[in-house]
């Protein structure tokens, strides 16, 4: 489980919440005081709710399922990239396709395209059309990797998405809310925390306290991914000693009947 530290959640600015005219009300449980007219988020709350995403996060990855990063704003792409891709998880940091999980079998179809293109340019196919096809073909191929080249692995829907400015990423909460997919978000003082399932109520507008946030939760996942490797190599090492055992088991009945022969 997260060991979180409060200094290192205060040192990288995670307390500081919006203006207190743009709060909102539901808030109010991880507020812990205004000051200069900016509210204050509790740090200890905030400690406990990373603990508690952690732990459920690490879960889900020792599952075998996926946990989709969505962050679209300027300071939290490139830090969302670089977690999610550190713990091989897809994310979307361009712009949210609309029906990115409701009509999941589209996206899978536009990612299908993306790796046929692929194909044609490996078996010499490519090579045989025309300047201008190659030109159209190649900003196809641009496009569909720039929006959805994080989740081409994404095979089936996510166990989980994990949302930096659930205000900014409307679409992606709705969505995620109409199939029970299990929502994961660090929430700040002008948003509203009741549709997410494991509220981290932080400043989800400072690069420093997002990638000081999303490493705990990164550090969840991997420990998750760590211990389900164990238990497939402890399951597989289990199963070729009981292989083993049945088939000098094999030979011992063998040798006895043998020895009952003669």
């Amino acid at each position: 489980m997260a060991n979180v530290n409060i200094q290192e959640l205060l040192e990288n600015g995670v307390h500081f919440g919006h203006l207190t005219r743009k709060w909102d009300p539901n808030m109010a449980p991880y507020i812990y005081t205004e000051k200069n007219g900016v509210h204050i988020i509790d740090l200890y709350k905030t400690a406990a709710k990373i603990e508690e995403a952690s732990k459920a996060l690490e879960k889900i990855a020792n599952s075998g399922r996926k946990i989709l990063f969505v962050a679209t704003k300027k300071q939290a792409k490139d830090i969302v990239a670089e977690k999610a891709g550190s713990v091989n998880m897809p994310y979307i940091t361009e712009r949210w396709p609309g029906g990115m999980l409701t009509n999941f079998v589209t996206i899978r179809k536009a990612v299908k395209k993306m790796a046929s293109i692929d194909r044609m340019k490996q078996d010499g196919s490519f090579d045989a059309l025309s300047k201008r096809e190659k030109l159209q073909i190649n900003r196809q191929r641009e496009k569909l990797e720039k929006n959805l080249g994080s989740i081409a692995d994404m095979t089936r829907l996510p166990g989980a998405i994990f949302v930096v400015d659930i205000k900014k990423e409307h679409i992606a909460i709705a969505e995620a809310q109409k199939l029970n997919i299990p929502i994961f978000a660090m929430v700040d003082t002008n948003s509203d925390p009741r549709p997410v399932d494991f509220v981290i109520p932080s400043n989800d507008d400072a690069s420093k306290s997002i990638d000081k946030v999303l490493s705990y939760v990164a550090d969840a996942i991997a420990q998750g991914l760590s211990d389900r490797k164990a238990d497939k190599e402890k399951a597989k090492a289990e199963a070729e000693k009981e292989a083993t055992t049945k088939e000098e088991s094999k030979v011992e009945v063998k040798t006895e009947e043998t020895v009952e022969k003669k």
